[in-house]
């Protein structure tokens, strides 16, 4: 059902903005969720926390004009209750019934979408470059992406589609021309704002390495090729081809102090090597990653900041708040990355996890052969990531 198909409460029920709801969570006071979804929905991501008791009883239960009492002892009893659902109107609607049953409710504005629309610019104070580094965070779905900041110039890694206003409207805030904007790969998980920024007056720039991959605008944006440097006010940005996760993934080295890695390597995770090729050709993906990591990510000096373009639930932030974490200190505390490779390649292959929703149309859209308005954009991308391989032994107890 639709929003505006739920019949409107008898009762006046307040909203909670995403935003607001997020801030209590991060600060961790006791939030407590009724999730009303589908249980499919559920499943495949809510929101979470150590602070946070959630239940979910889908909206359907609530239709009758008597709710069974069996589906009211279901829901948590912590106070104020937040309702939610996919985009508002079954919250609302749930809320209204609790609320004239004596419960202290509140519904969560725009539901998962509007959680989807929560994106959020750190700092990254172990970042010592040049100029200043901050990352993206998109808490719904994991995604990052980086903003580099230098005399007047800023550059931006791994843009997503739904937030180029935003980009745009963070290089003005902090006095800079957004000149450059650049993919690490062609992403499965969300659409890519490259080619928006680009048509805005931003410099576009997809791997060299992903042309093979058919996108149909590579001779209309910039692209890089491994060894070259990108300049952005006193930042330079080298171009690193590291494929293994993709056969054009390629990392950029910022600052000589922090390398984006895209999906080749994670705070708490490395990338799983089947969303190109398959099944069939994910062993050798798996090989290549492999000699990626041992080649070119792990003899950079222990102290440079891996960026991935990612976290997952198993992540956990550093100090200041960024899924950013030093080389050595990854090397030393995840097993796969000490591996021989025979080893790393039983692992990853072992127990990936299902693939992201909508890959394959997402994949099409970012290789320009498909195309999506802002709002199916915006819908194919819902839901986790799951770009990472299985967190289970990848990491040291």
């Amino acid at each position: 059902m639709e929003p505006e198909d739920f019949p409107t409460p008898d009762v006046e029920v307040d909203e909670i903005a995403p935003a607001e709801l997020k801030e209590q969570i991060d600060s961790g006071d006791p939030v407590t969720i009724l999730d009303t979804r589908m249980n499919s929905d559920f499943d495949e991501w809510h929101i979470d926390g150590p602070s946070v008791d959630i239940a979910n009883v889908p909206y359907f239960h609530f239709l009758d004009d008597e709710v069974d009492d069996d589906v009211m002892e279901q829901i948590p009893t912590g106070d104020p209750l937040v309702v939610l659902c996919a985009k508002g109107g079954a919250s609302e609607y749930v809320a209204g019934v609790l609320a004239e049953a004596g419960r202290d409710v509140v519904h969560l504005e725009e539901g998962m979408n509007g959680w989807a629309r929560i994106y959020e610019r750190t700092p990254v104070t172990r970042y010592d470059g040049p100029g200043d580094l901050y990352q993206y965070q998109r808490p719904s779905s994991g995604c990052l992406g980086y903003l580099a900041v230098s005399d007047g110039e800023a550059a931006v890694i791994d843009p997503l589609r739904a937030f180029t206003d935003r980009y745009l409207d963070d290089a003005e805030d902090l006095g800079v021309d957004l000149t450059y904007a650049f993919d690490t790969h062609i992403h499965a998980d969300h659409i890519s704002g490259v080619r928006d920024l680009h048509e805005r007056g931003v410099t576009g720039v997809v791997p060299e390495e992903a042309r093979p991959r058919g996108v149909t605008y590579v001779d209309e944006v910039e692209t890089a090729e491994d060894g070259e440097t990108y300049a952005v006010g006193d930042i330079e940005i080298d171009v690193v081809y590291t494929p293994g996760h993709t056969s054009g993934m390629t990392s950029y080295l910022v600052g000589d102090s922090l390398l984006a890695t895209g999906d080749g390597l994670f705070v708490e995770s490395v990338a799983r090597p089947d969303l190109e090729e398959g099944d069939e050709g994910a062993p050798d993906a798996a090989r290549q990653l492999y000699e990626t990591l041992q080649t070119k990510v792990l003899p950079l000096d222990d102290d440079v900041l891996i960026g991935g373009a990612h976290f997952s639930d198993a992540a956990e932030p550093a100090d200041d708040g960024t899924y950013t974490a030093p080389i050595g200190e990854l090397e030393a505390e995840m097993d796969a990355l000490t591996m021989d490779e025979e080893e790393f390649v039983d692992l990853i292959l072992s127990d990936m996890p299902p693939r992201p929703a909508n890959y394959e149309d997402i994949i099409a859209t970012n290789l320009g052969q498909q195309t999506a308005d802002d709002d199916e954009a915006f819908e194919l991308e819902l839901g986790p990531n799951n770009c990472a391989a299985s967190q289970d032994a990848l990491t040291g107890d």
